[in-house]
């Protein structure tokens, strides 16, 4: 990476999307708290503001001209905290549906287990690519949470569990693909271009 490159990412490590990041890392704990009181109103209020900064900050990246692979590992890290947190808060509020439908949240966790064992063993790293499918299945999710915990409706959850399963089987053919570590790695297509933009 270039030197201004190198001083671009050391001086934008404070800034707004970051900032938003941060916001949700630590709401996530403010979750689990509301999920142990048994709070679900309030619960679900804060997981839908947290979810509110998960599109502002990558909004406000490409506005701003704030992105940064620092930000990018940020942004995974909160979103992978505030899902466990969801995790969490989802066994601890509706342990009942969890029990009836043990698999699909087993199939959900088992996949995005391999997706972080694939980065970790080829690059040493847990995937930060923001595909579109993984953008796709979380938006799926969070309707999935906000029917389930309104009591609207149950199906949402089985479509955003195929789509999260869909979305790790992805990202570990992207981690295979790809020649080097990288984030922002739109689909497998894409990395398939690297990859033979690399052997080039």
């Amino acid at each position: 990476m270039p030197m201004a490159a190198e001083q671009r990412e050391e001086g934008s490590i404070v800034n707004v999307p970051n900032t938003l990041c941060a916001i949700r890392l630590l709401g996530s704990f403010v979750l689990v708290y509301l999920a142990l009181i048994q709070r679900e109103t309030a619960f679900i209020w804060t997981f839908v503001f947290l979810v509110a900064t998960d599109w502002m900050d990558g909004k406000l990246a490409i506005l701003l001209d704030q992105r940064t692979k620092f930000g990018a590992r940020l942004d995974s890290a909160a979103d992978a905290t505030l899902y466990a947190a969801l995790l969490f808060g989802v066994c601890w509020l509706k342990w009942d549906f969890l029990l009836e439908n043990f698999t699909w949240i087993v199939l959900g966790l088992l996949s995005y287990a391999v997706t972080c064992l694939a980065g970790l063993v080829k690059f040493g790293r847990i995937p930060s690519y923001h595909s579109y499918a993984a953008k796709a299945s979380w938006h799926l999710v969070n309707i999935a949470v906000v029917c389930l915990f309104a009591g609207w409706a149950e199906w949402p959850v089985f479509v955003a569990a195929v789509a999260v399963v869909l979305t790790n089987i992805e990202a570990t053919g992207i981690t295979f693909a790809l020649p080097e570590w990288d984030v922002d790695v739109r689909s497998f297509v894409h990395a398939r271009r690297r990859q033979a933009e690399h052997r080039q």
